[in-house]
């Protein structure tokens, strides 16, 4: 029954992989004929290209492991724990290119973990992977988003704005407090998409969890509050994550000079 009604919304059949490559060119195509790379050059395609192929390849993987972790528990944890790790390993790139990385592992699971447990030890989230894989995921991501976004808008801020940052300096500011004078208002900007998407859920969006559970044969109104409970926990883990990011730049820990 629930794949008949997958079916219905979206058939898995020659047309949909004709369709995901025509997409997946289309993407490609526009960031390499505009040039949308901070370089100018087509770098940004040729990402585009990878991360389909990596997304098509992974999914693929990843839904024939589900099946078997499920049914697992020491599976299931290790499992939610490599999730994290890919997570901080991405975000901790994507904000600087030298070792400071791996401080984005904090952003990363000093939100997810203690919501997660709060929500398990309460009662509303199973030991089940069925149940918890899909919404650890969706936190992990979410903290993932915020922190990639907050880190890299508060060192940009850190580079164009130093002088600003040497004044306070000057002034007989500790350097973490120089620091966040300068960056915290630049790195609250990575809490907005997480606002528009809560803002705007169902007159805008119907996100994934309220149409999955939807399909499930779930009514209505239970889908609704499942998927309020994810975008209100969203928004929670997406707040520590950015400012937990903010003090770990703040205090030169997560940099693009080297150790401090």
């Amino acid at each position: 029954m629930r794949d008949l009604a997958a079916q219905a919304l979206l058939p898995v059949n020659a047309t949909l992989g004709v369709a995901l490559l025509v997409l997946l060119l289309v993407a490609a195509t526009t960031a390499a004929v505009f040039r949308l790379s901070p370089d100018g050059s087509y770098s940004r395609a040729r990402e585009i290209l990878v991360s389909g192929v990596r997304a098509a390849v992974q999914l693929g993987v990843v839904s024939l492991a589900i099946g078997w972790v499920i049914h697992h528990t020491a599976a299931l944890f290790a499992f939610l724990l490599l999730m994290i790790a890919v997570a901080a390993r991405t975000a901790g790139r994507r904000i600087t290119g030298n070792g400071s990385w791996w401080w984005a592992v904090l952003p990363i699971a000093g939100p997810v973990v203690p919501v997660v447990a709060c929500l398990t030890l309460a009662g509303l989230l199973p030991v089940r992977g069925i149940a918890m894989i899909p919404v650890t995921g969706i936190l992990i991501g979410g903290a993932l988003t915020a922190t990639v976004l907050g880190g890299r808008r508060a060192l940009d801020e850190l580079d164009s704005r130093k002088g600003e940052f040497e004044a306070g300096l000057a002034l007989g500011l500790l350097a973490r407090d120089a620091r966040i004078e300068v960056i915290r208002p630049a790195a609250s900007d990575a809490l907005l998409p997480g606002l528009d998407q809560t803002r705007t859920v169902g007159l805008v969006t119907l996100p994934g969890a309220f149409v999955g559970m939807l399909l499930g044969g779930a009514s209505p109104v239970l889908a609704g509050a499942v998927q309020l409970f994810v975008l209100i926990a969203l928004m929670a883990v997406q707040a520590i994550a950015v400012a937990t990011t903010v003090e770990l730049v703040a205090c030169g820990r997560l940099n693009r000079t080297g150790p401090e």
